[in-house]
């Protein structure tokens, strides 16, 4: 056995749910960055998405805010992460695949999520966790066999020079 093999790599958690922090940093949004990572159960990464305006809307042209009229805020027009990254999945088979979220999906990233094929969900923020939208999902992946758990941190530190 080569004594020279590297043992403290990252984990596939580590590295998954890295690239979706990483990928979270490409939100606009001033308040919520959220990213998302799909992956096969081979660990191929499938596709990646943040939440974002849609593709055309000019980004400085859109709400952002959160209170207000409805119509100006950014509720009515923000694609989610998850759905995001199911969208930007150009064909891929998703069935079985698992995705790595940095915030619990909401309800209607849950229905995406089951009707892409999606069977495992590894979150890591549920700052969310008693309000409907939460519970609606807990209760939609329960029903539909979909296993979800917390990331847990390895309190690893990465740093990166871009």
């Amino acid at each position: 056995m080569d004594s020279a093999k590297r043992r403290d790599y990252i984990s596939w958690d580590e590295y998954f749910m890295g690239i979706a922090l990483l990928s979270a940093q490409r939100s606009k949004d001033g308040n919520s960055q959220v990213g998302a990572c799909i992956v096969s159960p081979e660990n191929k990464i499938l596709s990646l998405g943040y939440n974002g305006m849609p593709i055309g809307c000019n980004d400085d042209e859109m709400p952002w805010g959160r209170e207000g009229d409805a119509l100006e805020t950014k509720y009515m027009y923000v694609c989610h992460a998850e759905l995001n990254a199911i969208l930007n999945s150009a064909g891929h088979d998703l069935r079985g695949a698992r995705v790595y979220v940095t915030l619990f999906p909401c309800n209607e990233c849950a229905k995406a999520i089951i009707q892409s094929g999606i069977r495992e969900i590894i979150y890591l923020s549920d700052k969310y966790h008693d309000t409907p939208s939460s519970i609606a999902s807990r209760r939609l992946f329960s029903k539909t066999g979909i296993v979800y758990r917390a990331y847990a941190p390895s309190g690893r530190k990465l740093t990166l020079e871009l």
